[in-house]
Parts: structure tokens; C-alpha cells; sequence
């Protein structure tokens, strides 16, 4: 059916440099739309830049949780040999095993709460129990020490904190396929937003396991963490990192790119338990 004469408005277009001019025909209805349409894109352009400046602090906040936990764990350490030389006032020495098992028991906390198993300190030595009463307050710090040792080493080459900072754009679980909105597919990670040689970074200290072309992953790095951990990074458009380099964490390891089963220029990062995939978010921040 032909659209009634009315419902058509004609827009007329002047160039003063040549003195044309040029007529577009547009319906009536969407002139009087104009300021809801210029409205709705403003809307989406400040949600946009407020979910960046969201995400920018929310990174900048889990960094500095980070910087804090190590630099509690190495002040621990650093504070064992002053307490060594008081081995004769017991009572302060066990009050200083105390103050060690409280700080433990708060980074164990902060660890479950991140869905990582916490650890134990039934083996180390100063907590009440029969063989504990055994050990000399000597040995009780020596075993402190290697505890931390052993925590600080867990605490570095577990993943934590943004591979990118900017906007999430897929999420983990199940969602529609990308090319096929009709069917559904299980996504096993998340999805940063970025544009072409943008830089992928590592998010703890590993081993890079594979760097190259992996199936629908397109280019990609994959870096294995203590604890059987391992990270992922999908759909580069340049890898920097070779097989079997020992990488830190927020070493670059590769550009962001669309290679593989992709529509657009993104990041895509996993966090793999025991070669199972597992949910990135709760490592995005000490507080998940």
C-alpha cells in the first residue's frame, strides 16, 4: 500500500557554495521524534562513559587491595626476625603467633570469599595443640616464615584484577550465539571491549603453556598459575609472549583483535580451575 501524502514531510537541503540544493523525504512522525532520538543516544552515551569510569575504580580499587595484602604479608615476614630475639618473654611471643594466626585468618577470608580454597595453619605451629606445645619459639617463627613464603608465593600467581580496563560485554554462562540468535550457547568467560591493538595483560605470574591459533579462540594465549590455574586470552590480532616464557603479572601478553569466532574487536578472558572453567568476576576484586 502506498504511504498517504500527508504522513510524507520533504526536507530541503541548501549548499551556499554551489546554490543547489537537495530534497530528502522522510515520514512526518519521525521529525517530531528528533529530540526523543537525539535523547536516547545521549542516555547511551553517558551509561557508556559512567560503566567505564565504574569499571576504571573498580580495578584501581582491587590494585590497591592487592598492593595492601602483599605488603601485609611482607611485612610479616620482615617483622620475624626482630621478634626471633625476644625468645625469652614467652608471653610475648605467643601474643605475637596470636596477632600472625588473626592477620592469617583475615587473608583467608578475603581468599574464600573470592571462591579460592583458604589455607591452613593446623601444620605450622603455635596453635594450641599438643605438638605445637612441643616446638621452641625458635622453630614456631621458622615455620611461620615458610608459611608466609609459601602465601605470598600463592597470593602472586593467582589470578586477580582486569586483563583490560574498560566495559564488559558479554558475561560468563549461557547467552544467545553471536551468529545465530536462535540458538544458545555456554560462554565460559567474559568479554572486555576494546579496539584493534589495544593491550591484553596478564593478570598473575605464570607460564605461558600455548601462544597461537586455538580454534574459535582465533590467536590466543593461555598461561598456567600456580594451583592449577590457568588464564586465557582470546581473539588477538598480535601475540607477544612465547611457549614456555615465564611471564609476571601486567606483563603484556598479546593486542586485542577479532580473530577466530568473532563479530568485533574484543577481549575475550578465562579462568580455568583444574581445566575447568570458572567464573572471571569473583577474581576481578578481593571483595567478590
Amino acid at each position: 500500500m502506498n504511504q498517504k501524502q500527508r504522513d510524507i514531510s520533504t526536507v530541503i537541503i541548501v549548499n551556499k557554495g554551489n546554490q543547489r540544493t537537495k530534497t530528502i523525504q522522510i515520514r512526518t512522525k519521525h521529525l517530531g521524534r528528533l529530540k526523543h532520538y537525539a535523547l536516547g543516544i545521549f542516555g547511551i552515551i553517558v551509561l557508556l562513559s559512567v560503566s567505564i569510569v565504574y569499571l576504571r575504580s573498580q580495578n584501581n580499587r582491587a590494585e590497591e587491595e592487592k598492593k595492601q595484602l602483599l605488603s601485609q604479608l611482607n611485612a610479616l615476614k620482615g617483622t620475624m626476625p626482630a621478634a626471633a630475639t625476644e625468645q625469652k618473654r614467652a608471653s610475648s611471643a605467643q601474643a605475637y603467633v596470636q596477632d600472625i594466626e588473626g592477620k592469617l585468618q583475615k587473608i583467608n577470608d578475603y581468599l574464600k570469599k573470592r571462591g579460592l580454597k583458604g589455607f591452613s595453619n593446623k601444620a605450622v605451629g603455635g596453635n594450641g595443640n599438643a605438638e605445637a606445645a612441643k616446638l621452641t619459639d625458635s622453630e614456631t617463627y621458622s615455620l611461620y616464615d615458610e608459611y608466609l613464603d609459601r602465601l605470598v608465593h600463592t597470593v602472586a600467581f593467582t589470578p586477580m584484577g582486569y586483563p583490560r580496563i574498560s566495559s564488559l560485554t558479554s558475561f560468563f554462562g549461557y547467552r544467545s550465539d553471536p551468529f545465530n540468535s536462535a540458538h544458545a550457547e555456554f560462554h565460559p568467560g567474559i568479554d572486555f571491549k576494546g579496539n584493534k591493538g589495544d593491550e591484553a595483560r596478564c593478570t598473575a605470574n605464570g607460564r605461558v603453556e600455548s601462544a597461537g591459533w586455538y580454534g574459535g579462540y582465533g590467536n590466543c594465549v593461555r598461561i598456567a598459575h600456580a594451583n592449577n590455574f590457568e588464564t586465557l586470552y582470546g581473539h588477538l590480532s598480535r601475540i607477544t609472549v612465547k611457549v614456555g616464557q615465564e611471564v609476571t603479572v601486567g606483563q603484556k601478553v598479546g593486542e586485542i583483535g577479532s580473530t577466530g569466532h568473532s563479530t568485533g574487536n574484543h577481549l575475550h578472558y578465562e579462568v580455568r580451575k583444574d581445566g575447568k572453567a570458572i567464573n572471571p568476576i569473583k577474581f576481578l576484586t578481593l571483595n567478590n
